[in-house]
């Protein structure tokens, strides 16, 4: 007997994908399994097509950091620290770079040059752009800003500058008082991370510090896919957050958040075991993680030879799971079934067609 399409070498792809198919209940694989024949010209003819399409696409993922008012020289010394992280991760990934605020003041504001480079970088693509806010932050009761030289910016502003961008965006705001910014920046295909859960968290974040060193840290690798997510980062600085706080016999001033399924509620770092996050949220909130563990900047060998096209449509199957997964106790058993097998068999034949790339 051969080997299902769940087994061998169509879950070689990485372990993200091992472990998504490996979860599935025997029920499940034997429904993939027999509907394999229904599906396999079509699953094979969209991954063509997808492989084809993804050749000749030349966009790039963008890292682009935006460096705030220092306040003081040692501020401005640590900003530029995690800077230089940042434009090395970018280089390790193959990704065009870019900072404003760090070259000396000319006639344009800050303000102005964010939105000219923000203007000129692609807006659709299917690989990420990676915003990084490091500064300080303020809230005056109403509104949350982030402390340009010059004219600052509210979560409004930046939400309205980013409208145009269809490709995905992970905006990490490594800034005080920057929990306000998750309700505006939250949206579909976005992953968004503060450093404060509140406008009220306004003593100096350190989150920024511990991002850009766990965001191509192999220690932050949970999975142990040779790369590290956005996820796992953020896991792994919130955990050094934590770590600094108690060392010094501190209270913690600032609960980074991490908001990707658009709901504008985050979720906090102490919530996960591993990379699931198993707390109850209020009325049954969905809870975040996991298309912040698909976003990965510096990618491994296996994974950055992949078509970035078929990287996104693999992307999206597994939210779609996800998804169906969630919604399985209001369906019945016949129309679960009915949903899950395309998603199945099409994730099946995307990881057997990705293996035998070159």
């Amino acid at each position: 007997m051969g080997p299902s399409p769940l087994e061998g070498p169509a879950v070689k792809l990485n372990l993200r994908g091992r472990t998504a198919l490996k979860s599935l209940s025997f029920r499940e694989r034997v429904a993939a399994e027999g509907s394999r024949v229904r599906v396999y010209k079509f699953a094979t003819t969209l991954i063509a097509l997808l492989i084809c399409f993804s050749v000749t696409a030349s966009d790039n993922s963008f890292v682009l950091v935006i460096v705030g008012a220092e306040g003081t020289k040692e501020y401005g010394e640590q900003f530029r620290e995690w800077t230089g992280r940042w434009e090395k991760a970018a280089a390790a990934a193959g990704a065009e770079f870019s900072a404003i605020g760090l070259a000396e003041p000319g006639d344009k504001s800050d303000r102005d040059l964010l939105q000219e480079q923000l203007a000129k970088i692609a807006p659709a693509s299917p690989e990420p752009l990676w915003l990084v806010l490091i500064g300080h932050g303020t809230y005056d009761g109403k509104t949350a800003r982030f402390g340009l030289r010059g004219p600052d910016f509210t979560p409004a502003d930046l939400a309205g500058w980013l409208k145009p961008f269809e490709r995905p965006l992970a905006i990490i705001d490594c800034t005080s008082s920057s929990g306000p910014f998750v309700n505006d920046l939250s949206g579909p295909n976005r992953v968004v991370l503060t450093a404060a859960r509140s406008g009220s968290e306004f003593n100096y974040a350190r989150f920024g510090d511990y991002i850009s060193s766990a965001i191509t840290d192999p220690k932050a690798d949970l999975d142990k896919d040779d790369q590290t997510s956005l996820l796992e980062a953020f896991l792994l600085a919130s955990s050094g957050v934590r770590e600094f706080y108690a060392g010094e016999g501190r209270l913690a001033t600032e609960h980074a958040l991490i908001d990707d399924n658009g709901d504008k509620l985050g979720t906090p770092a102490d919530w996960f075991q591993g990379l699931r996050a198993t707390k109850t949220a209020k009325e049954g909130a969905t809870l975040d993680g996991l298309r912040a563990s698909q976003l990965v900047l510096v990618k491994s060998a296996r994974e950055a030879q992949l078509p970035a096209a078929l990287r996104s449509r693999r992307d999206q199957l597994e939210l779609d799971l996800a998804s169906l997964r969630d919604q399985k106790s209001k369906l019945s058993e016949d129309d679960y079934f009915s949903r899950l097998e395309p998603i199945l068999i099409e994730l099946s034949k995307l990881y057997e067609s990705a293996d035998t790339l070159p």
